[in-house]
């Protein structure tokens, strides 16, 4: 009878969870308004913070605290994180112009250094203490935290600009690849976190219980985030080779929906040698999907969408509606430091960026948009809150922090954007156009 119970349980909170997802994310998609922050409302709406003060026995009983049903979602949230990374590592490869490099180069360096610094400064001058989780690290969560203030999301502004058909344009190639690069230092800046609080655990394996440490040695640390760095590496270097020999021998069983048991069969081995090593699988997941990205094969297409059709109705969705689930905004969300942080996020990034931009010769305009743009922290930074948190790098109220602010970052770039396009002016002045212009223009007087 108990196991039926879970098992109506469990069902009762999938559907609710899929349809809140689904719902309010095809309303934000009428609104103009990118889908995943939809899918994480959707799932805060069946969270403590609304059906959890209007129902609270309700809320009990679908979201119990021990049992099956929370350790079932828990790895549900576990896949829809792996599939998630895979999906946004395959997107990892974009394509500029000679003539964007410099403007790529600029904006990554001025974009992610700066406000990590900027982050670091901050916590400096401000007490934090009570945002640290149940690892009590200081070191990780100063890590974590400037990751926040320099984070950009490739899958939310890809798919804004591809909502708005500029997909195609400099504008969007420029945003794109200098996202991949920040994301990509910032994932190990993360790594590295990760590596801190793992440590110092009670894991009875991983390369440092292998090779016999202590987990309290100042070794442990950098063990874990050698292996965190050498399992990107050998998944970015082997992955190409399984493929070959997989286009080679089996070619014929990776067209259509068959060639998805070739990815889901890396993306596996891939997750096992993480989880031997003691490694977050979702890095492993990240290369394998840049692997995907390099690699892909007209053979190989057909697998590839299946398993993205089947990541983005089911356990991506469910993945994003759970975190919205966890939030509590109303016994653990502190609005005061909300407001600050957020401005301060917001400034320190788009700051940066526009330096950045103006020193690569932008025009102030292209430089105002490429600011609005890069400020969007969307899924990778609902994926930094939820790793974090997960990890007890930091507290519930700094979470909602996290969240809520890539949600409203989101927003406010996609309106942005919006509203230039459609105003009917160019997102970016060509930058030989803006030195003609400006070196043609009439002199002024001199004083």
């Amino acid at each position: 009878m108990n196991s039926l119970l879970e098992i109506v349980r469990f069902v009762s909170c999938i559907t609710l969870l899929l349809v809140a997802a689904h719902g309010v994310g095809r309303i934000f998609v009428l609104l103009r308004q990118p889908r995943v922050i939809g899918e994480i409302v959707g799932g805060l709406l069946l969270g403590p913070t609304l059906l959890g003060w209007l129902a609270p026995e309700t809320w009990g009983w679908l979201f119990p605290k021990s049992g099956p049903t929370p350790l079932a979602f828990s790895v549900l949230s576990q896949v829809g994180l792996v599939l998630l990374m895979y999906a946004s590592g395959s997107q990892l490869r974009t394509f500029i112009a000679t003539g964007e490099k410099k403007v790529v180069a600029a904006l990554s360096l001025a974009g992610t250094i700066f406000p990590l610094f900027a982050g670091l400064a901050y916590l400096h001058f401000s007490d934090s203490s009570d945002l640290l989780g149940p690892a009590q690290n200081s070191t990780a969560f100063a890590l974590v935290f400037a990751t926040a203030i320099a984070i950009a999301s490739i899958p939310v502004i890809s798919r804004i600009m591809l909502d708005l058909g500029i997909m195609a344009t400099a504008f969007a190639r420029i945003v794109i690849a200098t996202a991949v690069i920040d994301d990509l230092l910032l994932y190990l800046v993360l790594a590295v976190a990760l590596g801190l609080v793992s440590s110092g655990g009670s894991a009875q394996h991983g390369l440092v219980t292998w090779l016999g440490l202590d987990s309290a040695s100042n070794l442990a640390p950098v063990v874990h985030v050698l292996a965190s760095v050498a399992i990107i590496a050998a998944t970015l270097l082997s992955g190409p080779l399984y493929w070959r020999w997989a286009l080679r021998s089996k070619s014929r069983f990776l067209r259509g929906d068959n060639g998805a048991a070739f990815h889901l069969a890396f993306l596996a081995l891939v997750s096992v040698g993480c989880l031997a090593l003691d490694v977050n699988p979702m890095f492993g997941a990240l290369a394998a999907g840049m692997v995907n990205a390099r690699v892909s094969h007209q053979n190989s297409v057909g697998g590839s969408q299946s398993i993205q059709r089947l990541s983005s109705t089911l356990f991506v969705p469910l993945y994003f509606a759970l975190v919205g689930a966890r939030l509590d905004l109303i016994h653990h969300f502190d609005v005061v430091y909300f407001v600050g942080f957020l401005a301060f996020a917001c400034v320190a990034k788009a700051a940066s960026i526009y330096v950045g931009a103006r020193a690569a010769g932008e025009a102030h305009e292209s430089a105002v948009n490429l600011a609005a743009a890069l400020n969007a922290r969307g899924g990778p930074g609902i994926v930094l809150a939820a790793v974090s948190y997960e990890a007890g790098i930091i507290s519930e109220n700094f979470f909602a922090i996290l969240v809520l602010a890539a949600i409203l970052t989101s927003m406010a770039a996609g309106s942005w954007l919006g509203h230039v396009v459609r105003s009917g002016t160019p997102l970016r002045t060509p930058v030989k156009h803006w030195r003609r212009s400006e070196s043609t223009a009439t002199p002024a007087p001199n004083n």
